[in-house]
């Protein structure tokens, strides 16, 4: 059968359903019959088409193991946190699970209880304290929590090239009773990075390309389902219109803060600081 424009749509996707795995057929089947109704709702120009390629190769040419554009792109568009929330229908009593945003690092350095990963990183100190528990409140000891951040200026590790070892990231682990302690700075907001494609869309808008002051945490304990969330700060600018649409109620927390004296971890700490409290849940897996 020749192709024309009525029966394309039927003749690609029979064609991808026999991918030998039903999983793969299935999602390219679908993907191919939403990508042609969208290019006929839209009546989608040569043009555009072409420009949405170079768009794309751009995106994975600016890509490296420090800078991942494509999450990006998929952040902004709501897609990833879309796809968190069909992954994670968890109790009611566990953390909510969002975005693990582009600048993840693998391979973070372990970290005692009330260590300082800001490392003399200029910004106001902060504790975040608290327990990792399953959903009936009881401890999960010797729990790892993988946390990073951007500095006080709003930037990631991942986007100083020249820094060559960890910079605001670490893994916790918390003691026999879910306890933990992290020191670190204060986050601040920030905006996604605008020099690229992601950028270059947003900037053709009325979009805030903002996110608000928070901390990232991935736990992944045996026995449990894998975490990625944030702490965001309380008033923080932006917590309703987060770029990438990752705020939720459960996650704000209040950074009260503290006067100088006898830290959260039992140092001593010569100026004032703040303090973050917060129970991380997690739901069996």
């Amino acid at each position: 059968m020749y192709v024309d424009e009525d029966n394309i749509t039927d003749l690609a996707a029979r064609r991808w359903a026999t991918a030998h795995s039903p999983r793969q057929a299935e999602l390219m089947t679908a993907m191919i019959r939403h990508l042609h109704a969208f290019a006929r709702e839209v009546q989608l120009t040569e043009d555009e088409w072409m420009a949405a390629i170079q768009w794309l190769t751009e995106a994975g040419r600016i890509s490296d193991d420090k800078r991942q554009e494509l999450i990006l792109t998929s952040d902004v568009l709501g897609l990833s946190m879309l796809v968190v929330q069909l992954n994670n229908r968890f109790s009611a009593q566990a953390t909510p699970a969002t975005v693990l945003g582009p600048f993840h690092i693998d391979g973070s350095p372990a970290a005692p209880y009330g260590f300082d990963m800001s490392d003399g990183i200029p910004g106001t100190p902060l504790f975040v304290t608290g327990k990792v528990v399953d959903v009936d409140g009881k401890p999960v000891p010797a729990a790892v929590l993988d946390a990073w951040q951007a500095d006080a200026d709003g930037a990631y590790e991942a986007q100083i090239p020249e820094i060559d070892e960890a910079r605001l990231r670490a893994k916790y682990q918390a003691r026999e009773d879910g306890t933990y302690c992290i020191r670190t700075i204060a986050p601040r907001g920030y905006a996604i990075p605008m020099d690229g494609p992601v950028g270059e869309l947003i900037g053709a808008t009325d979009i805030s390309y903002f996110r608000p002051a928070h901390v990232h945490f991935l736990i992944d304990e045996p026995g449990y389902r894998k975490l990625i969330t944030h702490l965001f700060q309380e008033g923080s600018e932006y917590l309703d219109s987060d770029v990438v649409f990752g705020t939720k109620d459960a996650l704000i927390v209040r950074f009260t803060e503290k006067p100088a004296g006898t830290a959260p971890d039992g140092s001593h700490i010569e100026q004032p600081y703040l303090h973050a409290e917060y129970d991380f849940v997690l739901q069996p897996g």
